[in-house]
């Protein structure tokens, strides 16, 4: 879907970040994707060209820039986020039943030690949390 759109997987998580937090600041969006201000800058560039994802001045900070997805950029993240949640879901059934926990365990022990609890806060709630609530 994203070749679609002339977007790659930069693209796509730079605007799943931005849309997941809206008022994003540039400097935060830098250290959670771990990526040059060069390379984002570029992504960051063609999202706004193309209507994605606007940038504002900080009310307080006029430095800072923040970012928001636009109504387009919000909908194409949540189709996107669709299709991911539809193969994950795929994935855990293929896994076998109560199989899901571990397989979140797993992917947040694949993230860095000293990350987790960055990660941690970006989640809507916590891996174990998660993973009982699906298997209700």
């Amino acid at each position: 879907m994203l070749a679609e759109y002339g977007l790659g997987r930069a693209h796509h998580r730079v605007l799943h970040f931005v849309n997941r937090h809206p008022a994003l600041r540039v400097a935060d969006l830098l250290e959670i994707l771990k990526i040059t201000k060069q390379s984002l800058a570029r992504v960051l560039k063609q999202l706004v060209d193309q209507g994605w994802i606007v940038q504002k001045a900080g009310e307080r900070d006029r430095r800072q820039r923040l970012l928001y997805a636009t109504q387009k950029g919000a909908a194409l993240a949540a189709r996107l986020d669709s299709l991911q949640s539809k193969r994950v879901s795929h994935a855990l059934a293929q896994a076998g039943p109560g199989n899901d926990g571990a397989a979140a365990r797993f992917l947040f022990n694949m993230i860095a030690k000293e990350e987790r609890l960055v990660v941690q806060a970006l989640l809507p709630e916590p891996i174990e949390a998660a993973a009982a609530s699906r298997r209700k």
